[in-house]
């Protein structure tokens, strides 16, 4: 199944025009989809919490926006998540998980394990796909979730899903 296809449908389906993100491989070929339509403005940020700030400047200016982001990367928003929950405005994150499953890179395992707690710590609604089947329909579920109720979703993408790098893999890059 391609994942990355289904979730492009999805955003599309939810006139998502904004996509904030920092590069990452795990979302590769979604940002490249989003890329390549012209319904949507791909924002590449120089760290993830900018991204906050481009979520509730969309929502200000009435569009809809989503963040693409490493496990490693959720580390970096967490003081700007309490502008959510204060302001109330939908904030829906997609999460390319690290540090689980075979990680070669150590630094990524303390994040990646905490993923999780902490953005339920900082109320975002969690939720967690391992199955390339299941990852559209979860996107779809925690968009409407963010935008119904104002507040922040996250979907963690599982890297036993997106597939994990090596050593080799990295110097080839």
């Amino acid at each position: 199944m391609d994942w990355p296809l289904a979730v492009h449908q999805v955003l599309v389906q939810h006139r998502i025009g904004v996509v904030g993100y920092v590069p990452d491989a795990g979302h590769k070929r979604l940002i490249e989809l989003c890329q390549a339509d012209a319904r949507m403005r791909c924002v590449v940020l120089s760290t993830e919490e900018e991204g906050v700030g481009l979520a509730a400047g969309a929502w200000l200016g009435g569009m809809r926006s989503v963040l693409l982001m490493q496990s490693s990367g959720v580390g970096n928003i967490v003081n700007a998540l309490g502008t959510v929950h204060e302001c109330r405005f939908p904030l829906t994150i997609l999460v390319t998980m690290r540090g689980e499953n075979g990680e070669f890179n150590p630094w990524q395992v303390p994040m990646g394990q905490a993923t999780d707690p902490v953005l339920r710590a900082m109320g975002a609604v969690v939720h967690r796909v391992d199955s390339a089947a299941d990852v559209a329909g979860q996107v779809d579920a925690s968009l409407r979730l963010a935008h119904g109720s104002d507040c922040a979703a996250a979907v963690l993408i599982g890297q036993r899903l997106i597939g994990i790098k090596s050593f080799q893999e990295q110097a080839n890059q």
